[in-house]
């Protein structure tokens, strides 16, 4: 994959950071816990979408955002930035195309994270 789709997808000047500062194994391990977590992440904002409940959609995109940053994973964190804003004017009509650009993206942008993590180690 070109470095500009990584850079799009991955965090790599945070990623750069937690690999000197713990290494790759440490923080695959970690990514590998969120990887355990992600289903029930991403079926909380779809049920919540589905309940039409926008408290609780804003509430689960804030937590998804930071889970989704703290691995480095900036694509879906950047779309989960946008959806836990529910004040924000454009959400009202962008909101399922975030969520969408989530449910889309988590699985294939976790697995370019864990083969960037599994080139490090």
């Amino acid at each position: 994959m070109a470095t500009a789709e990584i850079e799009s997808i991955l965090d790599l000047n945070t990623l750069e950071q937690y690999c000197s500062a713990i290494g790759a194994g440490t923080l695959l391990k970690s990514v590998v816990l969120f990887e355990q977590l992600m289903p029930e992440y991403v079926g909380n904002l779809v049920n919540a979408k589905e309940a039409q409940d926008k408290d609780t959609l804003c509430s689960e995109a804030h937590k998804f955002k930071g889970a989704a940053g703290s691995v480095g994973l900036k694509r879906i964190q950047q779309f989960a930035q946008l959806l836990q804003h529910g004040e924000d004017a454009a959400w009202a009509n962008e909101h399922d195309t975030w969520l969408q650009a989530i449910v889309d993206n988590a699985s294939q942008d976790l697995a370019e994270l864990k083969q960037y993590l599994e080139s490090k180690v």
